[in-house]
């Protein structure tokens, strides 16, 4: 019994002995396994990693080879530079040029100075004559050897602002004179009507017809006078009256110099600016026609009915 005991026991160490040889031989194996495909697994991961990096590097170059462009593009960045310094000096002279241009342009739309009669306008109505005198009439720029005159009906007269406007008067048979406003047609002259010296009349029909049907329109004729100014009789530093006669084209204001500054006298109907106070009276004067160019003399005394002619005249228009 003993023995058969004795037997069972290494029998069973056995068994045991041949189970572990086998689970070291498994662990062996799975140690060899893994010793013998581990490093080629690591190998393809680190060709992966290879592969990619030299994928990455080939991505690298295309900027590498996109920044000369920027240095080729610096050129012409710098020829644009220049460009634009070209176009500002060439742009200079205009500012320059700007303010002659302006005036111009500014007269041309300051069309509300130019009251009834206005540039540019065609104007329908009838013409007859009359004696003229000595040439003087209710503008009062007095006497007077130009026979070229014409007296504007008193709507269009409008207080004064017609006198010393230059027209172009037009018959139905396409006979045409210029005549310069000296007087006023009362009414019941017509507006559009004109009273014409009998020299102008002539012109344009036979004096025989004594009416005729016309059109008129605004010059802003050429010449080469220059404005003059005068004082009314009866001027002195206390109240004043001043006109200005030779003017291009019909004046739009007149006024004179103050403390204040520059003040804007009323108009009369017989063609003279006053100053019922004496405010500016011997000082600078500023004239300003239709257009609105405006023009300022100085060194004028107050010298009653005396005319003293200026260096400046109105733009041609």
């Amino acid at each position: 019994m003993a023995s058969r005991s004795h037997r069972s026991s290494s029998s069973g160490r056995r068994r045991t002995a041949l189970v572990s040889a086998a689970v070291a031989a498994v662990v062996a194996l799975v140690a060899a396994l893994i010793v013998a495909f581990g490093p080629d697994h690591e190998t393809d991961v680190a060709d992966s990693a290879a592969a990619t990096a030299v994928a990455g590097t080939r991505g690298t170059p295309t900027p590498t080879t996109q920044e000369p462009k920027p240095a080729t593009a610096s050129p012409s960045a710098s020829a644009r530079t220049s460009s634009p310094k070209a176009t500002a000096s060439t742009a200079s002279p205009r500012p320059s040029k700007a303010p002659v241009s302006q005036p111009a342009r500014k007269a041309s739309a300051s069309a509300s100075l130019a009251g009834r009669i206005k540039p540019g306008v065609s104007y329908e109505g009838v013409a007859t004559f009359y004696d003229v005198g000595n040439g003087d009439g209710a503008c009062l720029y007095g006497p007077t050897s130009d026979v070229m005159t014409a007296a504007m009906n008193h709507t269009d007269y409008e207080t004064s602002r017609a006198c010393g406007a230059y027209i172009r008067v037009q018959a139905g048979s396409g006979a045409s004179v210029t005549v310069r406003i000296t007087n006023e047609c009362p009414l019941p002259c017509a507006p559009g009507q004109l009273d014409l010296s009998p020299q102008a009349f002539a012109k344009l029909a036979a004096p025989v017809q004594g009416r005729i049907p016309i059109t008129w329109s605004l010059l802003s004729p050429s010449t080469s006078d220059t404005v003059s100014i005068r004082y009314k009789t009866g001027s002195s530093r206390y109240w004043c009256g001043v006109q200005a006669i030779g003017h291009r084209n019909p004046l739009a204001r007149l006024e004179v110099e103050t403390a204040s500054g520059w003040k804007e006298l009323p108009r009369t109907d017989y063609n003279y600016f006053l100053s019922e106070q004496g405010s500016g009276c011997g000082g600078a004067i500023r004239i300003t026609d239709i257009y609105g160019e405006r023009l300022e003399i100085d060194g004028i005394g107050v010298k009653p009915d005396v005319v003293q002619p200026t260096r400046v005249q109105f733009a041609q228009h």
